[in-house]
């Protein structure tokens, strides 16, 4: 009998600690990436001058994009993005760094982002 309310109470721990526990936040989404990038689209494809919209979208998104799995959402949205919408790869990894920003990785077709932090 004290094992069957021992089960019990330890049950109803579990849950309240499942039901307690803080949930992940979403990460973000590609239409979210896009729209912070949408300025940047004439630079990405064809280079020349930078909109000054560009930096504040890439200065934006940089600040959305603060943990681990936003992060690699990004990434791979980024990547996902470059190829429909014929980005030059070059221009994409040269822009965080122009818009004096670091974003820690490589905006690269080949880039793994499950590494990105």
């Amino acid at each position: 009998m004290a094992s069957s309310v021992l089960f019990k109470v330890a049950c109803l721990v579990l849950i309240c600690m499942l039901v307690a526990a803080p949930q992940a936040a979403a990460a973000i989404t590609c239409g979210q990436v896009v729209r912070y990038l949408l300025p940047c689209l004439s630079y990405l494809r064809n280079g020349g001058p930078i909109p000054p919209r560009c930096c504040s979208g890439v200065r934006g998104l940089n600040s959305a994009a603060r943990t681990t799995p936003d992060r690699q959402a990004a990434c791979g949205c980024l990547k996902s993005a470059a190829r429909s919408y014929r980005v030059n790869y070059g221009n994409g990894a040269a822009l965080p760094g122009k818009c004096g920003v670091s974003i820690g990785f490589k905006i690269a077709a080949n880039t793994d982002c499950s590494k990105v932090h």
